[in-house]
């Protein structure tokens, strides 16, 4: 028996606000993509979309539909699919703003919220093209003079607080426990979002705390705000473990989001069949 209420798709996409800065999880992690599309069925605006590292067919829709304002990340592609097209019509256009990034950067970030500090140092993007394009972080002389290196440099990076992360995943106990296996990153989004949902293919009347190995690999209830069954909820990207992606589906969607008006065929049919 559960020990807490599940929530229907639609109480989860109704908690999603215009404006507030959306988590979204790599391609890799357990996409909602069911969520996703009822989110743009809702006419969502102005979302500021925080990518950790990455995102792909999630984010081009998002992008696409005009449900974005912003987005900081290390990449938007469809992989071996080719560029992510509408995201790539709003940079050329400049409709959208573009936060340039790293996978150090974007961790560091939300391991600063997750540590209640307002910023988290890094060496390795010093000097680049992105940090000189970043205003938003800063280059300080390091501070601690034990390390016996003059005049070092160390970037400092602002704390990232997200007002809401959902993702997928393949199932949850009834303590309300999520299993996530090895893609730790959820952990981190989770740590450093004021509100966390998940969609997943079912519920496990079991306790994943009670087993050493599953609870290695579980993300604990006292983080997630609420629950839904979705079957295929990842589709048609995979959801690790349990199904791959649909790359005929994927290549459709490459194609016919070359265009605006392809793209709007496609979803059109995609939201309301």
């Amino acid at each position: 028996m559960k020990s807490f209420d599940e929530l229907s798709l639609k109480e989860i996409v109704n908690e999603v606000k215009d404006g507030c800065i959306l988590g979204v999880p790599a391609d890799y992690s357990g996409v909602p993509m069911e969520f996703t599309k009822r989110l743009i069925k809702k006419g969502i605006k102005d979302l500021k979309l925080y990518c950790l590292p990455l995102t792909t067919i999630q984010g081009d829709m998002l992008i696409g539909s005009g449900c974005v304002s912003e987005i900081e990340a290390a990449a938007v592609t469809l992989g071996e699919f080719g560029l992510a097209p509408r995201f790539s019509e709003a940079v050329e256009n400049g409709s959208i703003l573009i936060k340039d990034s790293t996978c150090p950067a974007l961790h560091a970030q939300l391991q600063a919220t997750e540590k209640s500090v307002p910023f988290m140092p890094l060496r390795g993007v010093i000097g680049s093209d992105i940090q000189k394009h970043r205003k938003d972080w800063c280059i300080i002389e390091n501070p601690m003079k034990s390390s016996g290196v003059l005049n070092e440099p160390i970037l400092l990076l602002p704390a990232v607080q997200l007002d809401i992360l959902v993702f997928h995943a393949s199932c949850a106990d009834r303590n309300g426990n999520i299993q996530i296996g090895r893609r730790r990153e959820l952990a981190t989004l989770a740590h450093a979002s004021k509100k966390v949902f998940v969609t997943v293919e079912k519920f496990l009347d079991t306790d994943f705390f009670e087993d050493e190995l599953s609870a290695a690999t579980c993300l604990p209830g006292l983080y997630i705000n609420g629950i839904s069954i979705v079957k295929n909820g990842a589709w048609p990207c995979a959801l690790p473990g349990v199904y791959p992606a649909d790359n005929k589906e994927i290549k459709k969607y490459s194609l016919a989001a070359k265009t605006k008006q392809g793209f709007d065929d496609y979803m059109n049919q995609s939201l309301f069949i």
